[in-house]
């Protein structure tokens, strides 16, 4: 387990959502599920077992009547959600910082990485990446700079969120990162940067189909056949 990162805030918001959340979510854990979703997720850690439409509607009723928070009530929620075994707080989370990302500051940003670098898998760092990270670059471009120095990084899952970030920019896509991204990281021998390779470029086909092809034709010797699969899908 990486250690987390960052100091918990002191947020009295966070204290009624923590309480609330850890009283309902385990009366709906079913065991077998459980079992069923740690093999499932590669024995990432332990899960409660509750399927996804329960647990949203569950996340529904613990959040019934609660303000809106700020960003010290968004770290101290995701922060404490992390510091809890079960995968469903880390979704929980997620959720909640995906529905508030627009409230969050550029200062949010280390507090993301903590959470992306924390037992980290697809589940969590995707929707992160596309979610919270794309939103808080997007609000301030001065943040380019830090998903450059995530794009080169040791971390599989740091490369990957600067790969992902953009996913949901369309025309505001900063090509030369994206492109430059992938290209930079063409030889990566991890499957799920390889993957997130072909995945950012298949997403930008939708907006620029031309420019998509252009790239993967002129360097389809260096990329893996697995992004190139993945980028050209559906052209």
């Amino acid at each position: 387990m990486t250690p987390l990162g960052g100091t918990v805030p002191d947020s009295a918001l966070a204290d009624t959502v923590l309480a609330r959340l850890t009283a309902a979510y385990p009366e709906a854990g079913d065991p077998a599920r459980a079992a069923e979703a740690r093999a499932y997720m590669k024995d990432i850690g332990p899960f409660l077992g509750i399927r996804t439409p329960e647990r949203r509607a569950l996340s529904r009723a613990v959040l019934h009547g609660t303000p809106r928070p700020d960003a010290r009530d968004c770290t101290a929620v995701a922060l404490r959600c992390w510091r809890l075994p079960e995968r469903e707080y880390r979704y929980f989370a997620v959720d909640y910082l995906r529905t508030h990302a627009g409230r969050l500051p550029s200062g949010f940003l280390p507090v993301a990485r903590s959470l992306i670098v924390t037992d980290s898998w697809w589940d969590t760092v995707d929707l992160l990446a596309a979610h919270v990270v794309g939103p808080l670059v997007a609000a301030d471009p001065g943040l380019r700079t830090v998903m450059d120095e995530w794009s080169g990084d040791d971390d599989r899952w740091l490369v990957r969120t600067a790969l992902l970030h953009q996913l949901r920019h369309k025309e505001a896509t900063d090509t030369s990162r994206l492109f430059g991204y992938c290209l930079r990281q063409a030889g990566h021998p991890d499957f799920f940067v390889r993957k997130a390779i072909g995945w950012c470029l298949r997403e930008y086909a939708k907006t620029d189909p031309a420019a998509v092809a252009d790239f993967v034709g002129r360097h389809r010797d260096v990329l893996s056949p697995l992004s190139a699969r993945e980028a050209l899908k559906h052209l």
